[in-house]
């Protein structure tokens, strides 16, 4: 009997170039890449060369922009924990917007984040899977702290109009005078080199 993938989506396999560009890390060019001897060197310099691509791929101004965590949920957690969290503490804002289709990953951090005492408002989608930008403007208010919207939709493909909503969300910022900034956070993980 044949097997067939259909999870391309979420993982594939690791494609032979790639593997060959890895190898020698898995064996003789093993180090920390945070050390000062030369094997670890050697690793930091594949370290930043990597990030610097990834900086070109997101159009990052900066590579420096780029801060590797362990994977798509981590980095998830890390970015909408602590910017909700930093906002609580220093202004008291307890407000989050996503949509209902989020991945996993954001759906459980908001769920965590309300029995933090966080509001949040899970948007509902169009029939292409999309959420309106003007949904996301009539959900914000001036506890609003963190808009999570992801790019590409892990199970459907639908792109979400991300650009759009952050500059709906900007101007919402910058009409009002004194208005504190809110983030806008966007799960691109199904997004890039696909």
């Amino acid at each position: 009997m044949t097997r067939v993938y259909l999870d391309y989506n979420a993982t594939t396999p690791v494609e032979p170039a790639v593997m060959q560009a890895l190898l020698p890390y898995f064996g003789p060019q093993f180090g920390n890449a945070s050390s000062t001897y030369a094997l670890g060197q050697n690793a930091k310099k594949a370290v930043e060369m990597a990030r610097t691509q990834v900086a070109s791929m997101l159009g990052a101004s900066d590579s420096n922009e780029i801060v590797f965590l362990s994977g798509g949920t981590e980095s998830i957690n890390y970015a909408i924990k602590g910017s909700a969290l930093a906002a609580k503490r220093t202004s008291g804002r307890n407000h989050i917007v996503t949509s209902s289709v989020e991945h996993v990953a954001v759906l459980e951090t908001c769920k965590w984040l309300e029995t933090q005492g966080f509001q949040v408002t899970y948007l509902p989608v169009n029939n292409f899977g999309c959420v309106r930008v003007q949904d996301v403007l009539d959900a914000l208010t001036v506890q609003t702290c963190v808009v999570s919207i992801m790019l590409a939709n892990n199970e459907v493909g639908s792109l979400q109009p991300v650009a759009a909503i952050s500059r709906a969300v900007r101007q919402f910022v910058e009409d009002e005078e004194n208005r504190l900034p809110i983030v806008v956070h966007t799960d691109a993980s199904q997004a890039i080199g696909k």
